[in-house]
């Protein structure tokens, strides 16, 4: 995963409704008003929310019957977990050599 596709997953992750419903998406599958019963906010605001998640793709919707119901897109997660542990990783390298850099100071 690039960083110019790490950066638009990570927005919306930041968003404390938005880590909420992926955390319940996780769990089962789910329409919006289900998730509005589970989560403090309107479904409206559910709405709102699970367009930005598709628009990153970390959420899909199913339709089952007349209902639309949401997953949570486990491959997406795991590529912005996999592009994360490749960052810690990284700054694990660099780290030795910025402290060698700071006690020489």
């Amino acid at each position: 995963m690039s960083e110019s596709a790490l950066m638009p997953v990570l927005a919306a992750l930041a968003d404390e409704t938005r880590w909420s419903i992926l955390g319940e998406l996780g769990r089962t599958d789910a329409s919006a008003s289900a998730l509005a019963q589970r989560i403090p906010v309107t479904r409206q605001a559910i709405a709102r929310h699970l367009v930005v998640l598709r628009e990153v793709g970390l959420v899909e919707s199913v339709r089952v019957g007349r209902e639309v119901r949401f997953r949570a897109v486990g491959a997406e997660l795991a590529a912005t977990a996999r592009r994360l542990d490749e960052i810690g990783r990284d700054w694990d390298r660099r780290l030795p050599a910025i402290k060698d850099i700071a006690e020489s100071l």
